[in-house]
């Protein structure tokens, strides 16, 4: 639902692509170093089951140094609130400037399992076990 006549419905780039573009609805200038929350002028209705996952822009990434505070962001299926994008500047000397319209995120739909956890006294072994954060080598 478009809550802003600026806003721009999500769409793939080319057929075949997993994410949908989110566009800015509104400007911004991101300072080295700083963050920005650009909202989208949207609000969607994720499916039952499903999560809304937004990504970072690889071409933002390489070209600017932007990236996402939190990525990725969650949408959960029963948040019905404007989409806000966590920009973040990580270039240390250049203004980011964003203008309305600009491509500035991604959102990829995804199922997922609905677990609920359980405490347990000790868990089962494994062959990695307990090795984590650069264990297996480089």
């Amino acid at each position: 639902m478009r809550l802003a006549e600026e806003a721009v419905i999500p769409v793939r780039a080319t057929a075949g692509d997993a994410g949908l573009d989110l566009h800015a609805a509104e400007p911004a200038h991101i300072g080295p170093g700083e963050r920005w929350q650009v909202k989208t002028g949207l609000a969607v209705e994720i499916p039952q089951g499903h999560a809304g996952l937004v990504l970072p822009r690889s071409g933002l990434a390489l070209k600017h140094g932007i990236s996402l505070v939190n990525a990725p962001g969650l949408i959960d299926a029963g948040y019905r609130g404007e989409i806000g994008v966590l920009l973040l500047n990580t270039d240390p000397a250049e203004i980011f400037r964003v203008e309305p319209g600009d491509r500035i995120a991604q959102l990829l739909v995804v199922p997922f399992v609905e677990l609920e956890p359980t405490e347990v006294a000790e868990l089962p072994n494994s062959e990695r076990g307990d090795g984590g954060f650069g264990s297996t080598g480089r």
